[in-house]
């Protein structure tokens, strides 16, 4: 959610394992933060120039940062072999990515950027929401529905982070999730044709609520910092139990689509040249065939260009030709013995 406080959440979970002597691994991939007030690993404000890729594509903010994570998620198998190599270092890798929805976890980027991730490690999804707007019932459903189809998007394990309870403790929020006739009586005070929506809506997600894992912090003063890598660990026993499993069966499904449609396009070629029509052939293995390209040992290939077709002898193994031969040769015997008859006479 924007204006949550999620890059001030990443500063102190990175402070905070810091302290604890577990260093984690940072990487930024909000192209649009304005000073990162944390120490980084990677940065995508080190590849690519937000500002640049606004001027030169002439997009607006969110079109700009939706450019530049493209510009990046093309080259993120390089980031995941750098993460590979510092896996056994390092326990945890904290990504902060940008706040407006519709811009990472709907775009193809997100999504490349975020399987990527789950393909290789054990990966966690927190939702981090203002706590102090979400005392309105309005508020509070919207950020429950942007929590649900995140969930039902990335599917992978979730939290939800309840900021700033410093300023308001999150009690209210929980006490909704868990009874929707306490969050019926907010509604109604809401003075707005959203109100029956929103009553309609929390029954519906009165189901999510039941797995859903959330927590109340501050990032300003840490407090529930623990609680949730608490909730962290959990989700990493999740994912390599339930979640891991299912995404090598979506891997396995996306492959075996893949070579449908590969065998698809096969058929329609095969379709368009005439259907029982061999597109490729191959040539029937046989020695003599092989042997007709080979040199044989003792016969000099060197003047082979410089030789003419007259120069050439051609082999005298034919039969017919040494009959031929035999009975001209006789013929000429004869015709000798006939001369030499005569000149004795």
């Amino acid at each position: 959610m924007a204006g949550s406080g999620k890059t001030t959440f990443v500063q102190r979970l990175a402070a905070h394992l810091t302290e604890k002597k577990i260093p984690p691994y940072v990487i930024n991939l909000d192209p649009a933060c304005r000073g990162v007030p944390y120490p980084v690993n990677i940065d995508i404000q080190d590849t690519v120039n937000y500002k640049e890729v606004m001027k030169h594509y002439s997009l607006g903010p969110n079109g700009a940062i939706v450019t530049s994570l493209n510009i990046f998620s093309a080259q993120f198998n390089q980031l995941i072999e750098l993460i590979e190599k510092r896996q056994h270092e390092v326990k945890y890798v904290l990504i902060d990515t940008p706040g407006q929805i519709e811009v990472f976890t709907w775009s193809a980027s997100g999504t490349i950027i975020t399987e990527s991730l789950a393909s290789v490690f054990p990966t966690v999804v927190v939702y981090v929401m203002d706590t102090v707007r979400s005392v309105s019932p309005i508020t509070f459903m919207s950020n429950m529905l942007y929590a649900c189809s995140i969930l039902y998007k990335t599917k992978l394990p979730f939290i939800v982070v309840m900021n700033k309870t410093d300023v308001v403790d999150n009690n209210f929020a929980v006490e909704w999730m868990k009874d929707f006739t306490t969050f019926h009586t907010a509604a109604e005070s809401e003075e707005s044709y959203s109100a029956t929506l929103m009553t309609s809506l929390s029954m519906v997600l009165d189901e999510f609520y039941k797995d859903l894992k959330s927590v109340g912090v501050s990032a300003a003063t840490g407090k529930g910092i623990d609680e949730f890598f608490d909730l962290v660990a959990d989700a990493a026993c999740e994912y390599e139990k339930d979640y891991k499993v299912d995404l090598k069966k979506r891997v396995n499904k996306k492959g075996d689509a893949l070579l449908a449609m590969q065998q698809n396009e096969l058929k329609k070629i095969e379709k368009d040249y005439g259907e029982g029509d061999e597109l490729l052939t191959s040539a029937p293995v046989d020695n003599a065939f092989y042997d007709a390209f080979l040199k044989n040992e003792g016969i000099d290939y060197n003047d082979d260009d410089d030789t003419s077709d007259e120069d050439q002898v051609a082999p005298d193994n034919d039969e017919e030709e040494k009959l031929a031969f035999a009975r001209c040769k006789e013929l000429l015997k004869m015709e000798n013995e006939k001369k030499g008859n005569n000149d004795m006479s």
